[in-house]
């Protein structure tokens, strides 16, 4: 994964590509609940707390947010060195979770970028709330984490819609490319992911694969809603549609 450096421009003129910002949870992949008990163990192990996680709002969110009110809502003070010892146990339990859990990525995930992959003119990275290396767990055990040179991550911030401008950052400087937000896509399954692309004037691609039904993230006026990624040459069609008309699939 690339390390954050300043942007360096390119002393050529170059067409501008588009560029594909994923979201993980619900959106690449499913997790059978499993951020869900590595946080109970978590809570359990660092902090010998029995407590609950489920009142907390996660889906969308970093897990520097979240991490912060499992805390308050179990009576710890979120310093930051309580938020850190207790994403150090989580990632500690992630880990040991993954393989007892039915996770999989979600229907046609894999061809999906397999075909981003494949076209010079579009680059793709991350923008997730997890950690990167939870990230990392999730889509190494799929082979997917190659798919994936940079992105913005929940080290980045507490906010989730301050993640944008990291990412576009990182996607800069990783492929030399002048990208600017009015082409890049911003792509997931919550109202959170809506929001973080609407900050940065991106587009953006809600995906019904997660909590959130179609109606429901229509009313958010994203760019485009599509119910999955099964149909891979709609998605493809959809993506080269844009942003000269908004869209449904």
């Amino acid at each position: 994964m690339q390390a954050e450096s300043e942007p360096k421009s390119s002393a050529r003129e170059v067409p501008c590509r588009k560029l594909l910002l994923w979201d993980i949870d619900g959106t690449l992949f499913f997790g059978d609940r499993v951020g869900h008990h590595a946080l109970i163990i978590a809570l359990r192990r660092c902090f010998h707390i029995h407590g609950a996680v489920q009142e907390v709002d996660s889906a969308g969110r970093t897990e520097h947010h979240i991490a912060r009110h499992i805390l308050q809502a179990n009576g710890i003070e979120p310093t930051d060195d309580a938020v850190h010892a207790f994403l150090e146990a989580y990632v500690d339990a992630l880990e040991q979770e993954l393989p007892a859990r039915r996770t999989r990525l979600l229907p046609g995930v894999i061809a999906a970028l397999e075909a981003v992959a494949a076209r010079a003119d579009l680059a793709q990275g991350l923008l997730t709330g997890n950690l990167l290396r939870c990230a990392r767990l999730k889509l190494e055990r799929f082979d997917t984490w190659r798919f994936f040179p940079f992105g913005a991550f929940g080290e980045d911030s507490v906010d989730r819609n301050e993640l944008g401008p990291h990412a576009l950052r990182r996607a800069i400087d990783h492929h030399q490319h002048p990208f600017v937000a009015a082409r890049t896509f911003i792509i997931g399954d919550t109202p959170h992911d809506i929001a973080c692309g609407k900050a940065i004037g991106a587009m953006t691609i809600a995906v019904a694969t997660g909590q959130h039904r179609h109606a429901e993230l229509a009313a958010l006026d994203p760019t485009a809603v599509i119910d999955d990624l099964a149909d891979t040459a709609a998605f493809m069609r959809l993506i080269d549609s844009l942003p000269a008309a908004a869209g449904r699939i």
